[in-house]
């Protein structure tokens, strides 16, 4: 992993924690003020712990398990009753508690000595991030895709089709459908699936968005470097989703094609989504792609047809720039 990319995702995760305990802080000065009866709980449980704490220390090799074990049901029916109180005064029965982002690693990073699963979706929402730094992410949105330039018959299907991309934004989930969007150039696929990604991104996944040749040429450039790293392919088949856009305009060799089919089997088999656009048909994939990667993407893909007049040239006869 980037040590950068680890070390970013390091200090985002104590700043999880500070937020979380300064606001623990705010709840508990509020109910402090509010509930006084709260509070002379509180100052009970923290007299006990530091009972017990000389209960232990005073011990002596001395059997006090039964006094612990009186401590311990003593704090159970002062926090049961605190609970009770907080929920007949309209507040949530874990008010008090400290609530972090992760509640498995209480947003440490790590469960029982091994990195938590929050830990690893963050550095590769930053690592992705890096990634995309070059692309056009945020120009696009689902506002400003305009379905005036579809005209007739071709209105209906990529009304259709907007709705169903604006749905699949908005209830993005892991393990979502992967699409295949196809059709001539100029007919909007890019835009829509920049729109998924921005949408998606604003959900805390994390998305990887490139063309095929600038993907490929990364991870080619990688794998025959004197390092052998597999830093970009690692990221894309990991990411939350994958926008991989003009496939089809890479340079065909074995080692592109076998790549191509290892990104998309491999995020199948892991039920990670991917999106892929291209300006060829179904006829032009099959020519191009062997039967297995033709295969997949003909059956376990959604496949979108874009249909239309070039939106460009459009806008080029009504002299909008």
């Amino acid at each position: 992993m980037d040590q950068s990319v680890y070390e970013q995702a390091t200090a985002e995760m104590s700043q999880r924690r500070q937020r979380a305990c300064a606001e623990n802080d705010r709840r508990i000065r509020e109910i402090n003020r509010d509930l006084p009866q709260i509070r002379e709980i509180n100052d009970t449980l923290y007299r006990t712990g530091r009972e017990l704490i000389g209960l232990i220390a005073g011990a002596g090799g001395k059997d006090i398990s039964q006094e612990i074990e009186k401590i311990r049901r003593c704090n159970l029916d002062a926090q049961a009753m605190s609970r009770s109180l907080l929920r007949e005064n309209g507040y949530p029965e874990d008010y008090l508690d400290v609530q972090y982002t992760c509640k498995e690693c209480s947003d440490t990073g790590s469960v029982d000595g091994k990195v938590c699963q929050c830990f690893r979706r963050l550095c590769g929402r930053i690592a992705a991030d890096k990634l995309n730094k070059k692309t056009c992410l945020t120009l696009c949105s689902f506002d400003t895709f305009d379905l005036s330039f579809y005209d007739g018959e071709f209105y209906q299907q990529m009304k259709h089709t907007y709705e169903y991309c604006l749905s699949y934004a908005e209830n993005f989930t892991e393990g979502a459908d992967s699409i295949l969007m196809t059709g001539r150039t100029g007919l909007g696929k890019t835009h829509l699936s920049l729109s998924i990604a921005n949408k998606v991104l604003d959900k805390g996944y994390s998305v990887i968005y490139d063309s095929a040749v600038n993907l490929l040429g990364s991870i080619e450039e990688q794998h025959f470097s004197r390092d052998h790293s597999s830093e970009t392919l690692d990221l894309v088949l990991d990411c939350d989703l994958l926008i991989l856009d003009d496939l089809g305009t890479e340079y065909e060799s074995q080692f592109y094609n076998s790549t191509i089919y290892n990104i998309v089997n491999t995020r199948l088999g892991r039920r990670k989504p991917t999106i892929i656009s291209t300006n060829m048909g179904l006829d032009a994939i099959r020519r191009r792609y062997d039967e297995r990667m033709v295969s997949r993407l003909m059956t376990m893909y959604t496949v979108m047809n874009f249909l239309g007049e070039d939106i460009r040239l459009q806008k080029k006869r009504r002299g909008i720039l």
